[in-house]
């Protein structure tokens, strides 16, 4: 299971960001993956700063990014109105020039038909009266929220992140109704839109990503010329990535083909050299990848390994069993070749893996299970053969061999 492909090193973020909008001159759209902490948002500004140099192609020093990153939620601030305790709701960056889209026209539909794919609550805007130039027009500076006959209420912190991406993608609708109101926005940077989503929703947003850039793939202007909106989308989850990339990469009738480009993007050491790693191999890209983040969990000595690690372990072994035409992990653990432990192992990966684990408040695994973890790891990535040392970094470690901890809940 083993895909070579050429790896290219770059020694600063700006540098890599010269790369991708270099690529961006001959495809549509770069589809990016990265783990947390890699510097995706850093290099998304970088992106975004290269675009405002001036040079002869741009002697103003206009802007030509629009971007959606942990920038754009900070845009939106919650206030539980201490004082008062009733006006509660979400207050808004007024230095920002992110809301001047909704000086073309009301934004609340779009926001709304968005927003009803993925919650179940609704939003008020407050508006004030802005000047700009010789223009003026309504900007947004707090919204509020209710559910039913419940008014002000408190949403969660995954509620406001994907309130605050429903009005990026009323935004960015708005680049593909009115090209000549935003001729100077030429790409789209997207990093990591579905900060505590549920799976579910992170499937049913990266389809509706993949629909809307499509279309900005083929968007044309005012007299029907092409003016493809460039986009580099990034994300460190995943699934979806792996979403993204089956919907970019299926052909649909009736609809252009998206020229696109897959990378892993990698920092080995945590800083210096940035190693971009060109990636056809999807659908299976993401399995490799978890791998590659349990292994670098459960290295000795930097790693740390957790209970619902055991529930990635399972997943990623019942998609390879799929992936093979078997039902069930059974498959996987005969291709061990460790008859000795199978017992173990089997009973281990269903006893350890179907507890209530919550990512978001992860319990570390006990000394026994981190060892019987890293020997179970071991032994899946060796008998198939999965290529990763050079994406980690970092062999994995040995478990001891003598060892043979019981699997305890």
């Amino acid at each position: 299971m083993s895909a070579k492909s050429t790896i290219n090193t770059y020694t600063s973020l700006l540098t890599l960001a010269r790369k991708l909008r270099s690529d961006l001159a001959g495809v549509e759209l770069i589809l990016l993956y990265a783990y947390n902490r890699t510097g995706k948002t850093r290099l998304s500004m970088e992106f975004k700063g290269e675009g405002k140099r001036k040079t002869k192609k741009n002697p103003t020093g206009s802007a030509d990014t629009l971007y959606f990153n942990a920038y754009t939620e900070d845009l939106f601030t919650w206030d539980n109105d201490l004082e008062n305790d009733s006006a509660r709701g979400l207050r808004i960056n007024q230095a920002s020039r992110f809301f001047d889209g909704f000086k073309n026209e009301p934004l609340e539909p779009t926001i709304d038909q968005y927003l009803r794919r993925y919650a179940d609550f609704d939003f008020d805007f407050t508006f004030e009266e802005v000047q700009q130039g010789n223009e003026s027009f309504s900007r947004p500076v707090f919204v509020k929220f209710s559910k039913g006959d419940e008014s002000q209420i408190k949403i969660s912190r995954g509620e406001q992140n994907i309130f605050i991406w429903c009005v990026f993608m009323a935004i960015c609708e708005q680049l593909l109704k009115y090209p000549e109101a935003y001729s100077a926005v030429k790409h789209v940077y997207i990093d990591d839109p579905i900060s505590s989503l549920d799976d579910n929703n992170a499937i049913a947003v990266a389809c509706d990503l993949a629909q809307l850039l499509r279309r900005t793939a083929s968007r044309k202007d005012q007299n029907g010329a092409p003016a493809p909106i460039k986009v580099v989308f990034s994300s460190h989850h995943a699934l979806f990535f792996n979403v993204m990339c089956n919907e970019i990469g299926r052909a649909k009738e009736g609809e252009p083909k998206v020229a696109h480009k897959r990378y892993f993007l990698h920092n080995p050491n945590g800083e210096g050299a940035y190693m971009l790693r060109a990636t056809e191999d999807t659908p299976f890209f993401h399995h490799v990848a978890s791998l590659a983040e349990l292994q670098m969990a459960a290295t000795l000595g930097t790693g740390k390994l957790y209970t619902f690690h055991f529930n990635a372990l399972r997943s990623i072994m019942e998609k390879t069993a799929s992936f093979f035409g078997h039902s069930d992990i059974s498959f996987c653990l005969k291709a061990l070749n460790n008859e000795d432990n199978l017992a173990l192992y089997n009973r281990a990966l269903n006893l350890l893996s179907h507890g209530k684990y919550a990512i978001h408040e992860p319990t570390e695994m006990g000394e026994d299970n981190k060892e019987l973890f890293r020997r179970i790891l071991e032994d899946f990535t060796t008998a198939f053969k999965f290529d990763l040392p050079d994406i980690v970094g970092a062999p994995m470690p040995a478990a001891n061999p003598a060892a043979s901890p019981a699997a305890t809940s």
